[in-house]
């Protein structure tokens, strides 16, 4: 086993190997695409969680497959830590960059390279956006199905990052759903393929252990996506309840039909009001909470379950059920959806955007667990989620400026993930667990899970150099020998990890 002294040192990078590696990436890559002016530097210090902030040492910029393979060999002859970042929308700090090491931004790489009707694929970039694939197929009739809700500016290469999600997952699933093969950079800089354009493969499913890895297994280059054709129908609803347990209860009561919507996703009135207030949405008044129902298929099956949702809607104590028209109508019904979380920004000065999943059946307890705990404490939170799958984004406001608001507003966030762990549920349904998550995954899974997921880890990254310090609590020294580590960990006694 390597000294805990040389794992320090790897972990860290030394002055003069990143020196070294500069110079290396100004012979590849034009002068404005290797940022080192420490004001420039700064653009990069955060995600889309910009209460972690590092600035990175240096920045790249690369336009090619072959430019990041080279860079990624760069920063492994030189054991240098290297981060990837998209479109920097993450939400869980998955992206925050290392002091002493290089984030590999891979916004350039934004091609198009096939839309492939005739297969139902097309093949892009990791820096495409991710509504500019539906756009680009829309022509033909098809469309790309994962939609976050930052889907107009977000990336393919993060969403592969992250496992995306969105309002859609509910029927069709997420990225990793509609992802047929990758082409990835190693740790060690190698360019290699994952999955391929057949619909299944012997082996190993590395590609599905890929995607949602958060970048801790290498750098995504290239993507080949499933392309869907557009539905003969789409219907979407909105329905105004008195309060989330009536609302909660027309959601099981349309799954347990035999309904599955394309979408279902619900807001409470703290919610409602800060959309209100952003985008005029014209949301039910003295709503205590929304469904925004969509279903889409054949259009005499959208018809059919389209009354069964009305009827479940009326008979659970909805007061108001507006049906968008046309697609502008629907647009507005999504647009105080989709605008939510920036949409909080205007009722309070700072927000905890948290993200833990539940089983359907237990949303009114949960809810109303939330609903004392921010009574108890003082700590307002406004719920917006995907109803139909559990998936809860309870947004925490608090003011910073006030003396222990920050630490109130931690403790309630810290408290809403301990219920979605007691309801058998997840820490994370979409966003990932980054640096903001890794302090509560002791809480869900055991000191034996955590190791025997690094190993993976450490499989495809053996030096440690890829997005150190993400996802788990200690870090595994890949060089040791298996088994319950005894005493602290040589990087939480360097300082360089936390265990908790």
């Amino acid at each position: 086993m390597q000294s805990a002294r040389v794992e320090t040192e790897r972990a860290a990078g030394s002055p003069a190997a990143l020196n070294t590696a500069i110079q290396e990436f100004r012979a590849l890559l034009p002068d404005v695409a290797v940022i080192t002016d420490p004001q420039r530097l700064r653009t990069y210090e955060c995600d889309g969680l910009a209460s972690h902030r590092v600035v990175p040492a240096v920045v790249v910029l690369p336009e090619t497959a072959e430019q990041v393979r080279d860079i990624v060999r760069t920063c492994a002859a030189n054991e240098i830590p290297f981060v990837a970042r998209g479109a920097g929308t993450g939400l869980s700090g998955g992206a925050l960059p290392h002091s002493s090491g290089v984030l590999v931004v891979t916004s350039k790489m934004r091609r198009i390279v096939e839309i492939d009707i005739a297969n139902e694929r097309a093949v892009v970039e990791p820096g495409v956006i991710n509504l500019d694939v539906t756009k680009a197929a829309a022509p033909q009739g098809y469309y790309f199905a994962p939609d976050p809700s930052s889907q107009q500016v977000c990336s393919v290469g993060g969403n592969v990052a992250e496992n995306s999600g969105g309002a859609h997952c509910l029927k069709y699933g997420f990225t990793v759903n509609h992802i047929l093969g990758i082409e990835v950079v190693t740790p060690d800089g190698e360019l290699v393929e994952l999955g391929s354009d057949a619909r299944d493969v012997p082996g190993y499913d590395l590609m599905g252990a890929f995607v949602g890895s958060e970048g801790t297994l290498g750098v995504v280059t290239k993507i080949t996506v499933r392309l869907l054709r557009k539905p003969e129908a789409v219907q979407t609803l909105l329905a105004g309840f008195p309060s989330t347990d009536e609302a909660g209860a027309a959601v099981s009561a349309i799954i347990a039909d035999g309904v599955t919507p394309a979408a279902i996703e619900m807001m409470d009135a703290l919610a409602i009001e800060a959309a209100e207030q952003a985008v005029q949405c014209g949301y039910p008044d003295g709503a205590g909470a929304v469904l925004v129902v969509e279903l889409d298929g054949p259009a005499a099956e959208v018809e059919h379950t389209f009354a069964e949702v009305e009827r479940h809607c009326r008979a659970h104590g909805a007061f108001e059920i507006r049906v968008a028209a046309d697609d502008a109508e629907r647009a507005m019904i999504w647009k105080g959806r989709k605008s939510a979380f920036a949409a909080v920004g205007r009722i309070s000065p700072d927000y905890i955007v948290q993200d833990g999943v539940i089983p359907r059946t237990a949303l009114p307890e949960v809810l109303g667990r939330i609903s004392r705990l921010s009574s108890e404490s003082g700590v307002r939170v406004a719920n917006v989620f995907h109803a139909g799958d559990g998936n809860l984004h309870p947004l925490v406001l608090f003011d910073d400026a006030e003396p222990g608001a920050g630490e109130r507003a931690e403790a309630v966030s810290g408290a809403i993930l301990d219920l979605c762990i007691e309801h058998g549920g997840s820490i994370t349904g979409e966003h990932g667990v980054g640096a903001d998550k890794v302090k509560y995954m002791g809480r869900m899974f055991t000191a034996d899970d955590l190791d025997t997921m690094q190993r993976v880890r450490c499989a495809f990254d053996p030096v440690g150099i890829c997005n150190p310090g993400k996802v788990f609590p200690t870090p595994r020294l890949c060089g040791e020998v298996p088994g319950r580590r005894k005493g602290v960990h040589p990087l939480t006694e360097a300082g360089l990890a936390e265990q908790f």
